[in-house]
């Protein structure tokens, strides 16, 4: 059952060729034999996760016709995000015990599919940083165990690649969905701002949104149409789309597009520069217009994206007496925002709206940007944090420099697999505002040619 896609669970259970009892069984067993080497979960919902099963495999014994389309397919939920009723530690020891009081609006939306919650996944404190490694230790790549997962989704993206969830919901504020993905080998889905819904979280500044983890790109794909929605209050909002439209966006022939190639820096690995240049290589050879890209990196936003992140990290309430229970880079980044004012933060603000704009103009002619998702292969694990934690924040932009500038702008951006030597190498296709669609496209065709 674990080598199923999504498409052939949901199938498998709605003609009753799976239970969805025996399929949720199956995955914690395997988180019960298997969570212990990789970190992936940190709360494990057994009695939740049979009970969902259960009612979903009576509703497919009731043989109604109207399933929900993931009616009974199992799923992880990033521990950034709350779960009614389970553990919502946000990654830090200062929230260990904490329980949520409601769901957040895209765990709704993966309820209403039909999908059985099987656990909270192991994520970076506060989301903060681009591995996971915390006080509940660390989410370990399942490739090579001494290497990280990622982040701030790591234990997203392990919970996949280790075969203890189908697919699973993370969510990207600078590369967070598409650096673990990338690390483990597996697809990830960076969504247009406003595509899905933050509720109960605010959105001040328009980085972060929710986003899937999967094996293949249709799987994100149809992840995606799930997780996709609006509520009432929020800042960015994009109109609902068809249902099924990224999934059938999947199996469709993308037509000839202009893809710009940017480079990383100078001190890219060998491999992942490679994948890039194959991966261009390959676009050309299936028909596409391809040309180098002018460059970008950390020098394009690293002075007001800091200010953002270091205030979104302060503005989570956390108790004076237990400021000292938080990782030294949470403790920068929150000492870095009481030095900030109003003024300051809106000044900064505004600055990334700007850089986001000349990003976002720099490469209008393309369709479909291509890069690099990391500069390097996954780092051991701690081979990012450095004693100075101003010198990690600098590591983490030195492994994903790229990664961020569609955060800024908002565009959809996914990383899929290149190829793999030993350890994973993951490619990046950012595309338009609102252009999912495409950039699923062209990496289905990618991904097509490369098997």
């Amino acid at each position: 059952m674990a080598e199923l896609t999504l498409a052939e669970l949901a199938d498998a259970v709605r003609t009753r060729e799976v239970s969805p009892v025996e399929l949720a069984g199956e995955y914690l067993a395997r988180i019960d034999r298997g969570n212990e080497k990789v970190g992936a979960y940190l709360t494990v919902d057994h009695e939740g996760a049979l009970e969902a099963a259960r009612e979903a495999e009576a509703l497919v014994m009731s043989g109604t016709r109207d399933l929900p389309a993931l009616c009974g397919v199992p799923v992880s939920v990033k521990d950034t995000w709350p779960v009614k009723g389970l553990r919502y530690t946000a990654g830090s020891k200062v929230f260990a015990d904490r329980v949520a009081e409601v769901d957040a609006a895209v765990v709704t939306q993966l309820r209403r599919a039909g999908m059985v919650v099987l656990g909270k996944t192991n994520a970076a404190e506060f989301g903060c940083s681009s591995y996971t490694e915390t006080a509940f230790g660390p989410a370990r790549n399942p490739h090579d165990r001494t290497r990280t997962a990622g982040g701030s989704s790591g234990g997203a993206a392990a919970s996949v690649a280790a075969g203890l969830a189908p697919v699973a919901h993370g969510s990207d504020g600078g590369g967070s969905v598409r650096i673990p993905a990338a690390c483990c080998g597996l697809v990830g889905i960076k969504p247009t701002r406003g595509r899905v819904s933050p509720v109960p979280g605010a959105d001040s500044a328009g980085l972060a949104t929710a986003g899937p983890i999967a094996r293949t790109v249709a799987d994100a794909a149809l992840l995606l149409d799930v997780m996709s929605t609006a509520r009432p209050g929020d800042v960015h909002q994009l109109p609902p789309t068809p249902a099924g439209h990224f999934l059938n966006s999947a199996s469709r022939d993308p037509g000839r597009l202009r893809i710009g190639v940017l480079r990383g820096p100078r001190t890219e690995d060998p491999q992942c520069r490679q994948a890039c240049d194959d991966t261009a290589e390959l676009l050309a050879d299936l028909g596409h217009d391809v040309e180098e890209a002018a460059p970008s990196g950390p020098d394009d936003y690293r002075a007001e994206f800091t200010v953002v992140w270091s205030v979104l990290a302060g503005s989570v309430p956390v108790p004076d007496e237990r400021e000292q229970d938080l990782l030294p880079l949470t403790r920068w980044l929150r000492e870095k925002a009481r030095g900030y004012d109003a003024l300051t933060f809106m000044s900064a603000l505004a600055s990334m709206q700007a850089t986001a704009r000349r990003i976002a103009d720099r490469y209008d002619r393309f369709d479909v940007v291509l890069s690099s998702t990391t500069a390097t292969l996954p780092p051991l694990v701690g081979g990012l944090v450095d004693a100075d934690p101003a010198r990690t924040f600098e590591n983490m932009l030195e492994f994903h420099p790229l990664t961020p500038l569609a955060n800024i702008t908002g565009q959809p951006s996914m990383t899929i697999p290149a190829h793999q030597d030993g350890l994973p190498v993951g490619v990046l296709l950012t595309g338009r505002y609102g252009a999912e669609a495409t950039v699923i496209s062209v990496a289905a065709q990618l991904e097509r040619a490369q098997r």
